[in-house]
C-alpha cells in the first residue's frame, strides 16, 4: 500500500513542488493540500494520512499548535515538519508536541522522501543542524543538574489559538466565526490570556506572538 501524504504549507508554488516530488514515488500517494493550519487539522481529521508534512509559519493556525491537534485527531499519522525556520525553542516545542521529524527547507529535495520512509518505520529522521541542536539542548540541560521545567504561564490549545488570531487583526466576532464559539467565550479566553501573560494590550499580545513565533510579523496586525 502506498504511504498517504498530506501537505500543510501556506504557499502553492511549494506544495505543487511537493507533489511533484512525492507523486513520483510508487511508494507514495499526495491524498490533500491544506494552505492554513486550521485546514491541516481538519483534512487530517478527514483522511487519516500516513504522514503530515507540515510548515511551522501559517495563517490562522502555526505548526506548532496545528501539530498538538493533528496528533490528537489523528494518532496514527507521523508530523515531520518541513521549514525554513530552525531556532531552538521552537524545535523543542515542537518536538514536545510530538513531532517525528524535522528537516529544513533547504535540504527538503534530497532528504524528503528517505525520511517519510524512515518516519513510517517508526524511526526519528531530523536534518544534521536540528540533530545537532537538539543534543546541544539535551547536553545543556543536563549540565544544569535538572530537566528543564515547564514554562510558566503555558497557554493552553484554546488560547493559543484566539492569540494567534488576535495577532493576525481578528475581531472577537470573526475568532468566534472561526473557531466556532461564542464571543462570550472568546471574550473569556481574551481575558485569561491577559492575565496569564501579564499584558493587557493588544498591541503585547501581538508582539509576544510574534516572539515567539506564532505569527510571523509580515501577517501581523501592525498595532505595535
Amino acid at each position: 500500500m502506498k504511504i498517504k501524504v498530506l501537505l500543510v504549507d501556506d504557499h502553492r508554488v511549494v506544495r505543487e513542488g511537493l507533489r511533484s516530488l512525492l507523486n513520483a514515488n510508487d511508494d507514495m500517494e499526495v491524498v490533500g493540500e491544506a494552505e492554513t493550519g486550521r485546514r491541516g487539522v481538519r483534512l487530517a481529521r478527514e483522511l487519516q494520512p500516513d504522514v503530515v508534512v507540515m510548515d511551522v509559519a501559517m495563517p490562522q493556525l502555526n505548526g506548532v499548535e496545528a501539530t498538538r491537534q493533528i496528533i490528537r485527531d489523528a494518532p496514527a499519522a507521523k508530523v515531520l515538519v518541513l521549514s525554513s525556520y530552525s531556532d531552538d525553542e521552537r524545535i523543542s516545542e515542537l518536538v514536545e508536541r510530538g513531532i517525528t521529524g524535522y528537516l529544513v527547507k533547504q535540504s527538503a529535495a534530497g532528504e524528503l522522501v528517505k525520511a517519510i520512509r524512515e518516519v513510517m518505520k517508526g524511526n526519528p529522521f531530523f536534518s544534521p543542524c536540528i540533530s545537532k541542536s537538539l543534543l546541544d539542548q539535551c547536553r545543556a540541560t543536563y549540565q544544569n543538574g535538572e530537566l528543564s521545567k515547564k514554562k510558566e504561564g503555558q497557554l493552553t490549545s484554546r488560547e493559543s489559538e484566539v492569540l494567534q488570531l488576535i495577532a493576525e487583526g481578528y475581531a472577537n466576532k470573526q475568532i468566534a466565526d472561526v473557531l466556532g464559539i461564542s464571543m462570550k467565550t472568546v471574550e473569556k479566553h481574551r481575558q485569561q490570556l491577559m492575565d496569564k501573560l501579564r499584558i493587557h494590550n493588544i498591541a503585547g499580545l501581538t508582539r509576544y506572538a510574534i516572539a515567539h513565533g506564532m505569527v510571523e510579523q509580515t501577517v501581523a496586525l501592525a498595532v505595535c
